[in-house]
């Protein structure tokens, strides 16, 4: 079957590819680097987590480990399908209405810089929707030069390189970046579409959505938890 790409969007390599050009193989062999931890210091023990844009579980199961609950969404199934001890669902993250409220929401993985900019506003609009009366939402960001210090590559310790090979405009504010993965039996690239944001275009969008940073959780300001405007 032949899945439905979404615009600007593309990814090769071996297995099932999503609609934003993620590899379900490729991510099922990621390793977890500190994010879990991070989450963590960030949050109450023990918190109902609603992780929008799970993947496979990367960061699922270590929560999980953690003492966390976790409803994992993500819009393709094939991903889903790599989840093990949390719930599930399947849908688009801008669309999403579950009638819950969490104690945290979560949008990792750069999705609030999507290329589409009512894409953004729906996923932050999913947040806000999802989020319990003294919640908050995490959010990780791009870093500062992430479209600037092209290309780039790092060697993983556990023996793949991931390279930025190439980003290129793709509309007003738009850019097209290209990523490489290299295993030593297996290739796989993502072309996918993000917006920069600086730290004040960044803070316009909650404002806009309703919500305010509380804090920058980590030095470089990539990881930030917000919570419901006053």
């Amino acid at each position: 079957m032949r899945i439905e790409m979404r615009d600007g969007y593309e990814g090769t390599g071996p297995g099932a590819i999503t609609p934003d050009g993620c590899a379900v193989e490729l991510y099922a062999r990621l390793p977890v680097g500190d994010e879990p931890d991070i989450i963590a210091a960030a949050v109450p023990a023990g918190a109902h987590i609603l992780e929008l844009g799970s993947g496979v579980g990367r960061v699922t199961h270590p929560l999980l480990e953690r003492g966390f609950t976790v409803t994992a969404v993500d819009e393709s199934a094939d991903m889903l399908a790599r989840i093990r001890g949390a719930r599930t669902i399947c849908d688009s993250i801008e669309n999403l209405d579950l009638g819950e409220k969490f104690d945290v929401v979560m949008l990792a993985s750069f999705l609030v810089h999507a290329g589409d900019e009512e894409v953004r506003r729906g996923m932050l609009r999913t947040c806000v929707r999802h989020v319990a009366e003294g919640g908050c939402v995490l959010i990780q960001r791009e870093g500062p030069d992430y479209h600037t210090d092209v290309p780039r590559e790092r060697v993983d310790p556990s023996g793949f390189t991931v390279r930025i090979a190439s980003v290129e405009p793709a509309g007003e504010g738009v850019n097209s970046v290209r990523a490489e993965y290299e295993f030593p039996d297996a290739v796989w690239t993502q072309t996918f579409l993000a917006r920069p944001l600086t730290k004040e275009q960044f803070e316009s969008a909650l404002a806009e959505a309703g919500l305010e940073v509380d804090a920058y959780l980590t030095p470089d300001g990539m990881w930030v938890r917000a919570v419901p405007a006053a």
